[in-house]
């Protein structure tokens, strides 16, 4: 028989409120305890004067084959990551450096966001179905006008079979550089930049490192100029899927390549980190330098409104989910830019607080979340009838467009 977590109080009669007394908000997380994004969600809950959240672990629902949560329990789901116990449930690997599995892991994670039954969530179940395949989440923002590299593989249609296929394609549709990526992968886990110059001229830069037969995720960027290491590798990845997007040329601050995360949250852009690095891998665990927004502002001037409006444009397609991390992509000059992801857990940036006029000053991006819910649920007993897009029961059919969307103050 299938175990599930039971709710918080079930099978007790709850109590009775007054109209000037009304319940408090009651919030759950589905995580890995002890991991420091629940610890952060449990302090920004706590440091708005509600009581810590429940917390679910994943490697309960996933032993249980789900869990139940109450009518009033606004649900976060956070990620399944830096457990060794549930990456092994999730992707049958024994070394949680490997790569290998992505497609294993989508099917199971998914499978376990789906068992969740009950409460209103903060994460979409359909959203993170997409977010977590870079396919169709190209195709998606794509769609929507949003600015994307070109891609081949947008959508998911073109199969790509390995590195016969890959070259095939960056020939057809004049590519010469390109990311190839694997499509369920997160923190450029497996990525490749590759660049070709003529007949037998190739490179890719990676944090791949490939140990007898098997590839493992390194914290060192390496580079390799063989063909024949390269297929090999993208040989391996290729069964889990891939996805290839154009290289644009990328803006720089300092003498280095640079991009933003940027965080938006109900709808509107609150937090914004550059980060920067002399290798096409930007990535702060990798070697990348966090900057500072205000460089970034400085540097696109008249352009910083429009590169904001991107990133909320971005996560307007996922208008069922709280809060994303969209991944943006400045060219050269600092004039246009285009949107390379975009993260259902791409809120992890410690210490860093709201941007001067994203209502979110002073909060860092737990704390705006937290507070985006005490403003949209203002009936406590029944959240479930709180006029937003990202809290309506996971079983409705979803949004047309964000409801928490706001008009843009002045950007400063």
């Amino acid at each position: 028989m299938t175990r599930r977590t039971a709710p918080a109080g079930a099978g007790s009669a709850p109590e009775a409120t007054s109209a000037s007394h009304p319940a408090p908000l009651r919030l759950a997380v589905v995580g890995n305890p002890g991991n420091r994004r629940v610890d952060l969600f449990t302090d920004a809950v706590r440091d708005a004067g509600l009581s810590a959240p429940r917390v679910v672990a994943w490697r309960d629902v996933l032993r249980d084959g789900g869990a139940s949560f109450a009518d009033d329990e606004i649900v976060r789901i956070d990620s399944a990551g830096e457990d060794e116990e549930v990456e092994r449930a999730l992707r049958d690997v024994s070394d949680p450096t490997r790569i290998e599995g992505g497609a294993r892991w989508y099917r199971r994670f998914l499978t376990a966001v789906r068992s969740l039954d009950g409460g209103v969530r903060l994460d979409d179940p359909d959203d993170v179905a997409v977010l977590f395949d870079k396919r169709r989440c190209h195709r998606v923002l794509d769609d929507a006008g949003v600015a994307v590299p070109a891609s081949p593989t947008s959508g998911g249609t073109v199969e790509v079979r390995g590195w016969d296929d890959v070259r095939a394609l960056m020939e057809e549709h004049a590519m010469p550089r390109v990311f190839v990526k694997p499509a369920h992968g997160s923190s450029a886990s497996g990525v490749l930049a590759l660049e070709t110059a003529g007949p037998g001229r190739i490179r890719a830069t990676t944090s791949v490192e490939a140990v007898d037969g098997a590839l493992h995720n390194s914290l060192r960027v390496r580079r390799y100029t063989r063909e024949a290491d390269i297929a090999a590798i993208v040989d391996a990845l290729a069964p889990d899927g891939l996805h290839i997007e154009r290289w644009l040329p990328k803006a720089s601050l300092h003498g280095r390549a640079a991009d933003l995360r940027v965080v938006v949250v109900a709808g509107r852009a609150t937090h914004a980190v550059v980060r920067t690095s002399r290798t096409p891998l930007t990535n702060l665990h990798l070697g990348g330098l966090r900057g500072e927004w205000a460089a970034a502002r400085r540097a696109s001037g008249a352009c910083w409104s429009h590169a904001l409006d991107l990133c909320e444009r971005a996560a307007a397609c996922f208008p069922r989910t709280l809060c994303v991390g969209v991944d943006l992509l400045p060219s050269v000059g600092w004039r246009r830019f285009a949107v390379g992801e975009v993260n259902a857990f791409g809120d992890l940036l410690p210490r860093l607080t709201g941007l001067p006029g994203s209502g979110s000053e002073g909060r860092d991006t737990y704390a705006a979340q937290v507070a985006a819910v005490l403003r949209h649920f203002p009936d406590a007993a029944h959240p479930a009838r709180a006029p937003a897009a990202f809290g309506a029961p996971h079983r409705a059919a979803p949004a047309a467009a964000h409801q928490l969307a706001r008009t843009r103050d002045a950007r400063t």
